[in-house]
């Protein structure tokens, strides 16, 4: 796929579970959202990370196996007619993936990895790059110039938060038409920033109470695409349960948000 699946009238969606965690619960999840996207008129991208490196505690789930989740993404694609994407870690993985998928994403505390962007970059696969927690909007520019100037125009910047104290994050939404300044799709992701990190307990909390709040001021500042992590029981998921919006609130949300955008 190219940036222009993603044009439409109303806002794209990146969304699925934290992790690939069996066949079953993946097409489960694209299908039902597939459907609800289709009725909505909303360019849909189903999201699942075929490994999960960046975990609070080494006994934390991380994966099913790498070849296993990412056989799993291309069905979800080949089935439903519809784009994936999954983030890498290590450049090495790169090309891996994207023999898979059609979105490589870089994770936010790996933005400002230089071969990992060029890694990425030259798979001639769209990249998403995630704002790092660390990272002021303006310093974007310069994680989105290494996949440019490595010959790869397909970028995506998303929002995800920034670091506020020790274990929350806030969103400045001001980053949002700074970075759309850029030339670039500019995504929020609306879960992950919900996320409360380092708790005492090692595993991340969050607040999805407050996710319908981040999304609705996202589209009414102009993002153009929002991320959402949602899973069909998130008290069991396997990672990022705790910000997770249920796959039952997702229809009714969505609804809404394309009200927001219709309004514009």
């Amino acid at each position: 796929m190219d940036l222009s699946y993603l044009q439409s009238d109303n806002f794209f969606l990146l969304a699925g579970p934290c992790v690939i965690e069996s066949e079953e619960m993946a097409m489960k999840i694209a299908e039902r959202i597939k459907g609800i996207t289709h009725k909505l008129g909303i360019p849909y991208v189903f999201k699942g990370s075929f490994r999960k490196a960046n975990r609070s505690r080494v006994d934390s789930f991380i994966g099913i196996g790498d070849e296993k989740a990412l056989k799993i993404l291309r069905k979800v694609h080949d089935t439903y007619g519809i784009p994936t994407v999954t983030d890498i870690h290590e450049s090495q993985e790169a090309a891996m993936a994207a023999e898979y998928v059609d979105i490589l994403q870089i994770p936010a505390f790996l933005c400002r990895q230089t071969e990992l962007l060029i890694a990425a970059a030259k798979t001639g696969r769209v990249v998403n790059i995630k704002k790092g927690q660390f990272l002021s909007p303006e310093a974007m520019r310069f994680a989105a110039q290494k996949v440019t100037d490595s010959g790869n125009q397909q970028v995506m910047l998303t929002e995800r938060g920034t670091t506020f104290g020790y274990g929350d994050l806030v969103v400045d939404f001001r980053g949002i038409p700074l970075m759309k300044t850029f030339g670039f799709p500019v995504v929020m992701d609306v879960t992950h920033s919900l996320q409360q990190p380092n708790q005492s307990s090692g595993v991340t909390g969050g607040q999805p109470q407050l996710i319908e709040t981040i999304a609705r001021a996202a589209i009414a500042v102009g993002a153009d695409g929002l991320f959402i992590e949602t899973h069909p029981d998130p008290k069991n998921a396997k990672s990022d349960g705790a910000n997770m919006l249920p796959l039952d609130l997702l229809e009714a949300l969505l609804v809404k948000l394309t009200r927001i955008r219709q309004s514009l």
